[in-house]
């Protein structure tokens, strides 16, 4: 919740009198719990509870990457609330649908075997562990394989050099989605991370246009 597009969109809906919320993970940035424990469902869980206890009324939902996914998942579960979703390289399904897939032969048979792998990272945070808890367990919590009922509106935003996410996917994630409401945005020189100002004026611009029913993000 410090990186560039969080600590963006804090500033910006102060800036607004706009109600904002945001948090990390467990495992991740500076909430505690150890990140190769955990799963899709906790994380998930992580969600639920902050939206439940923190948030009220409809919300303008944002989610990057992985947090695309858990987005998705909310909107299934809480529909009623959700004005509308900001997707920034949504990553649905992405333990079997791109990691595993992505995983060289080694790298499986060191997962199935020892239950982790060491990914190298594209980034300077170094390599991270993949699971065969992970793996396995999120296959419970898959969104792509049927429709997505929401109607509300929808705006994908996808960097054309992001080397993790297709273009694709991107396509398929929204075909999934039932709303006739959905705008993809490609950035042509926008990477995975979506954080240069081109990239977070796009992302501001979309969460005002989705916040102008009265939503908050």
């Amino acid at each position: 919740m410090e990186g560039a597009k969080a600590t963006m969109l804090d500033a910006f809906c102060r800036s607004r009198g706009q109600q904002y919320t945001r948090f990390d993970y467990q495992g991740h940035g500076a909430s505690s719990g150890d990140f190769a424990a955990g799963t899709i469902g906790e994380w998930f869980e992580d969600m639920l509870a902050v939206f439940e206890d923190i948030t009220e009324g409809p919300q303008v939902v944002v989610g990057s990457s992985m947090g695309g996914w858990m987005a998705l998942l909310l909107t299934l579960l809480r529909r009623e609330r959700i004005a509308g979703l900001v997707l920034l390289a949504p990553a649905a399904d992405f333990t079997t649908e791109l990691l595993w897939k992505a995983i060289p032969p080694e790298g499986r048979q060191q997962i199935q075997d020892e239950g982790v792998w060491m990914r190298p990272s594209i980034y300077d945070d170094g390599p991270y562990p993949v699971t065969r808890t992970l793996i396995e367990e999120s296959r419970n919590h898959q969104v792509l394989g049927h429709p997505i009922p929401f109607d509300g509106p929808v705006r994908i935003l996808l960097g054309l050099r992001d080397h993790v996410i297709p273009v694709e996917h991107v396509q398929r994630t929204a075909d999934a989605i039932t709303s006739d409401d959905i705008e993809i945005t490609l950035i042509k020189r926008g990477d995975h991370r979506l954080s240069e100002p081109d990239d977070l004026a796009k992302i501001r611009a979309a969460v005002a246009e989705l916040s102008r029913s009265g939503a908050t993000p």
